[in-house]
């Protein structure tokens, strides 16, 4: 299948999506069809080998510039040397086996789990939290683990909100998906199901209206997908972005920040503001986790403040994610701090533009 054919637009069967993704990318003369490789990327491939999965859906990599090692889209998928020079990085920064009281389920707040049903991905991004079960060949979990999951959900009533993960549930047929939703669903505390894919992104041939429908009658049910740069959101992602939005199922979208690919406040503007176009609402922009192979996309913690604080004031307040840093314990915000302090009854802020303003507000007597 061409380059040319991919970008042809989304006149598809179903079947296409599992063509595509069997064509998927895996081979230094495979990349060579879409890409002049530098000696630094071939070196990359053939060092990470064994250490690092890799592998590209072919949509996805048609989106590479040819020509330029630098293209926010090569840079997310082709591994480099750099993956083997991590001094900080650990295999699993967010210790989620210590959270997993059965395997590939887990609970780190009280009223919602991770349940990891698929180890399958389109494209495997070099920043993955989950290289350690995340693959280009991998499968969903066995029916046994599904069940011992199911079974701890349902003896756990603390928990009204289950998101589906993986890897990529997506990538799974219709009817699989369908039925781990309707079955998560039918737990009575259950509330809410959502599903993490980055399908709509890296192969959005596999948003079909078939699979659309299917979720759709599993309400309230929601989708997060990840766009990390504008360059992503192509027609094609677009499209397959509104069929979702199109059935009812409200879609929010999950970036990470990453040194060298959107590390610009002007970037994540841009992508905020086409995401929002989309009908995609921007929702976390992550913090880049101390994981093994990862140390040449982190971004200081301090740069990534002053990026969302320039972002405050300057387009609308809904295309602006939160950024936030996932640990052990939860998700915790880093924010710039507008607030000044008090004098008396009045608090002192900072407004975007720096400007001082003092509120009345009287401490209680």
């Amino acid at each position: 299948m061409s380059s040319n054919a991919l970008l042809d637009g989304d006149k598809r069967t179903a079947a296409d999506w599992r063509e595509e993704l069997q064509s998927s990318v895996r081979t230094l003369e495979q990349l060579e069809k879409f890409i002049n490789l530098t000696p630094e990327e071939r070196e990359g491939i053939e060092q990470c080998q064994g250490v690092f999965n890799w592998g590209i859906s072919p949509y996805y990599a048609s989106l590479m510039d040819r020509d330029d090692p630098g293209c926010p889209i090569r840079r997310q998928v082709v591994p480099r040397i750099e993956e083997l020079h991590d001094p900080i990085g650990v295999w699993d920064p967010l210790r989620e086996q210590d959270h997993s009281p059965v395997e590939n389920l887990i609970h780190v707040y009280e009223d919602r789990v991770a349940f990891c049903v698929s180890s399958l991905c389109p494209t495997f991004c070099r920043f993955c939290l989950r290289k350690r079960m995340v693959d280009t060949l991998g499968c969903p979990i066995s029916e046994d683990n599904f069940e011992e999951g199911l079974d701890y959900i349902r003896r756990t009533p603390a928990i009204r909100d289950v998101l589906l993960t993986g890897g990529d549930p997506l990538l799974m047929e219709d009817e699989r998906i369908e039925r781990i939703v309707a079955r998560v669903h039918e737990i009575p505390h259950v509330e809410l199901v959502r599903i993490g894919s980055r399908s709509p992104c890296t192969l959005p041939s596999r948003i079909t209206e078939e699979l659309c429908e299917r979720l759709a009658r599993h309400q309230p049910f929601w989708i997060n997908t990840h766009f990390n740069h504008p360059k992503e959101l192509t027609p094609q992602a677009v499209a397959a972005c509104g069929r979702i939005v199109d059935h009812g199922i409200p879609l929010g979208n999950q970036t990470v920040l990453l040194k060298g690919i959107n590390d610009d406040a002007r970037i994540l503007k841009e992508l905020g503001e086409r995401l929002v176009a989309a009908r995609v609402r921007p929702y976390y922009v992550y913090q880049c986790q101390v994981l093994q192979g990862t140390h040449h996309f982190r971004v200081q913690i301090e740069a990534g403040v002053r990026m969302m604080r320039d972002l405050r004031g300057r387009t609308s307040g809904f295309a602006i994610p939160q950024y936030v840093l996932d640990t052990p314990y939860g998700k915790v915000p880093l924010n710039y701090q507008y607030i000044r302090g008090r004098e008396g009854n009045e608090v002192i802020l900072e407004t975007f533009s720096g400007k001082i303003w003092r509120e009345p507000n009287p401490q209680s007597s």
